[in-house]
């Protein structure tokens, strides 16, 4: 399995960036799909997660209402639509692919599949 990201950029307060994650995930498995994120010098954290059976959807607090988790129907690819940007949503943005049954699956742990990271710098 493996996934890419792209996407990513710098942008200027109030932008917008559409983040792609390009996966071979086996469609007719279940998987829960995330994307997290890592600021400079904090931990990563997850901000939106969707689960592949039924789209069911996650966003960490200040991700509510300006990001937008979506996949498409073959698990090939994801999404992540951020509005509105601001300086401290910048960070290294990684996909992340599991197989947990956990809802929400905001840890690390949780993933086994990994992307290798595309950066994100708002000013």
């Amino acid at each position: 399995v493996q996934l890419v990201e792209s996407g990513g950029g710098s942008v200027q307060t109030g932008g917008s960036l559409r983040l792609s994650c390009a996966a071979s995930l086996n469609p007719g498995d279940t998987y829960c799909l995330g994307w997290f994120r890592q600021a400079p010098g904090k931990e990563r954290e997850a901000v939106a997660l969707i689960y592949s059976e039924d789209r069911r959807s996650y966003y960490l607090d200040s991700a509510k209402g300006r990001f937008t988790i979506s996949r498409d129907n073959a698990q090939s690819a994801m999404y992540l639509q951020i509005l509105a940007l601001t300086p401290d949503d910048t960070g290294v943005y990684f996909c992340a692919a599991g197989t947990t049954r956990q809802w929400p699956a905001r840890y690390e742990y949780q993933y086994k599949y990994w992307g290798q990271g595309t950066q994100v710098t708002v000013s």
